[in-house]
């Protein structure tokens, strides 16, 4: 039995993270200190004024444990990692998980090319941005492509030069054909610096080179060409439009600010790069009630930043914060040069600020009905469910279906929903192994008996491999009675007690209601939990129909009637419709085989003669 006044009075006055577990020993609080002895002390006195989420939060504590450090800045990494991980209740919570993305240089090769990048690695190649649209950067690629020739191939180069044909790019004129030698290497790299001088924002000489060479082309009455300079010198002054002045000091920052209503919060977030307001972007937050905005900014200042692969020279922010000093230094670690978190009292930097606080505001307002729907559609629906079924605390829900083409080689689908919306990274397909034809029930024990294995062996060995170590608190099968029975037996032979549900359709397919606890409970079709539980039953079903055509594509998923001289795939489906399994079309004689409306003479005797 965990005594919490003996185990505090063993912490060690020593820089940590500490983790608050509660009664299911989920972990509902993550934090740093620069004393666990004295910080955790805190949450246990009763005189100190804690606020109402901590309040709340020492209510559920039934444990806790903490890992030693040799620094505040060790520490902070770590509880950057952990909340990352776990996502615990009480930690104030970035509900986005956004990336941006960059236009990758890649000046260390000997014929360079200009690339989408997703992160920015620590190579020799150049990166700009980051930027907030992926369409933007893809646009910009193309262009750059168009006005500079630059190769978008994969070639080795110089030691494919003369290997192979030039590509389509050559002859529409948008590729220099470096891979025929059909230019200099120095001539090409001259090219790629001017696409580079582009990137950094030096659009003068392109748009003075375009303008000359349009009217040229007009003059010379060659008015297709003119047409394409025309178009390409749109393209560029659409694209420096959006590259809006902010300040003449050419440095990167991140401009922050948060607005706060109730429970929710936005902060908005300017990137400056270069002097240049690149874009901005705005982020959601779960808060507790009046809980601090220097609180919230230091939250997402550790979530966001741990997450994102560039980290700016300069973070100005509305106002001062605790932990600003190990926060720079953490975030000058990330970026290898020294960064600063500051707070402009005036000038442009405070007017940046106060627009950026302003836009936070707008958005909250704006979007706090919207965010009212999303919630009744996701946690609402959940809450729906719950109360159908009689149980409580349903995060994850794990649905599971069968799928088979003709009767013949099954496959298997989990999906997962958690607060009711799909975690498609946790999806898993599984290949039907031990069981011969269309026996569904088979099919679904191996799948759930594979699944939860799988999971326990994870749990005991502390690895995640496979994803499995999560189990659901609500598993939801494609079917009624039978499909129910089979997933309590895998759970009862394994000793896991989890509850099970079947999403019962009627003779039109359509959802009716959930098969719980040896009865049928009738549902409110207008509701938003009837409304998940056919997304839910829909997913299901999709995964594993996708699943199934992939491995057909790739010619992984075989019938033995697909070896069947002149059988193709109606007659396929007219047989095992008729028939029903593999051993009636055995049986079958050539009369019987004949009276499928799409089998001739010929046909039977094919199928009657492949089986005799």
């Amino acid at each position: 039995m965990f005594n919490i006044e003996e185990e505090l009075k063993k912490l060690p006055s020593k820089p940590g993270v500490y983790l608050m577990h509660d009664e299911k020993d989920d972990i509902i609080y993550v934090g740093k200190a620069i004393s666990l002895k004295n910080r955790v002390r805190q949450y246990f006195q009763a005189s100190r004024n804690k606020g109402v989420k901590i309040e709340q939060m020492v209510t559920h504590i039934s444990r806790f444990e903490y890992i030693v450090t040799d620094s505040e800045l060790e520490a902070l990494v770590l509880e950057c990692n952990l909340i990352k991980e776990h996502r615990p209740k009480y930690n104030t919570m970035l509900m986005d998980d956004k990336t941006y993305p960059f236009i990758k240089v890649t000046i260390e090769e000997a014929y360079p090319r200009i690339l989408f990048a997703r992160e920015m690695k620590k190579d020799k190649a150049k990166y700009f941005g980051p930027y907030t649209s992926a369409g933007a950067v893809k646009d910009t690629i193309e262009l750059l492509r168009k006005l500079y020739h630059i190769r978008s191939c994969n070639r080795n180069l110089p030691k494919d030069i003369g290997k192979e044909r030039p590509c389509l790019n050559y002859h529409i004129k948008q590729c220099y054909a470096p891979c025929q030698n059909y230019i200099s290497q120095e001539a090409y790299r001259e090219s790629v610096q001017k696409a580079v001088e582009f990137l950094s924002g030096k659009y003068d000489p392109i748009l003075k080179e375009l303008q000359e060479k349009m009217e040229c082309a007009s003059e010379a009455m060659e008015f297709e060409k003119a047409m394409e300079y025309r178009d390409l010198l749109a393209s560029v002054k659409q694209i420096a439009q959006k590259q809006k002045i902010t300040n003449s000091d050419g440095e990167d920052k991140d401009i922050l600010a948060v607005a706060t209503e109730d429970r929710d919060a936005v902060v908005q977030v300017f990137f400056i790069r270069g002097g240049r307001l690149i874009g901005r972007d705005h982020f959601y937050m779960t808060i507790a009630d009046r809980e601090p905005k220097a609180e919230i900014l230091t939250s997402f200042i550790k979530q966001f930043y741990a997450g994102t692969p560039y980290v700016p020279r300069e973070l100005m922010i509305q106002q001062e914060i605790e932990e600003q000093e190990v926060l720079e230094e953490w975030l000058s670690e990330r970026r290898g040069h020294r960064v600063h978190i500051r707070v402009p009292k005036k000038g442009e930097k405070e007017k940046l600020v106060e627009l950026a606080k302003k836009n936070a505001q707008l958005v909250l307002s704006t979007d706090k009905e919207r965010l009212k729907r999303e919630e009744g559609r996701t946690i609402g629906a959940v809450k729906e469910i719950e109360k159908w079924l009689g149980i409580a605390s349903v995060k994850r829900i794990e649905a599971f279906d069968i799928s088979n083409t003709n009767g013949f080689n099954s496959v298997g689908s989990m999906i997962v929903y958690e607060k009711g919306k799909p975690k498609r990274n946790d999806y898993r397909k599984f290949k039907i192994k031990g069981v011969q034809g269309a026996d569904d029930y088979a099919s679904m024990r191996e799948v759930l008996t594979r699944r939860f294995e799988h999971g326990m062996r994870e749990r005991e060995e502390g690895k995640d491999h496979g994803g499995f170590q999560t189990f659901p608190d609500l598993i939801m099968m494609d079917g009624g009675k039978g499909q129910v029975n089979i997933a309590l037996e895998v759970l009862d032979q394994l000793g896991i007690v989890i509850p099970v549900c079947g999403m019962v359709k009627d003779d039109h397919h359509r959802t009716r209601g959930l098969y719980y606890n040896n009865e049928e409970i009738g549902i409110d079709r207008n509701s938003e939990g009837f409304r998940l539980i056919t997304r839910i039953q829909d997913e299901a079903h999709r995964f594993a129909i996708e699943f199934h055509r992939k491995l057909r594509s790739q010619g992984q998923v075989h019938s033995i009637l697909d070896d069947i001289p002149g059988i193709g795939p109606a007659r396929r489906k007219a047989l095992m419709k008729h028939f029903m399994s593999l051993d009636a079309i055995k049986a079958a004689t050539i009369e019987e085989l004949k009276e499928i409306p799409s089998m001739n003479e010929k046909s039977a005797n094919e199928v009657y003669n492949f089986f005799h």
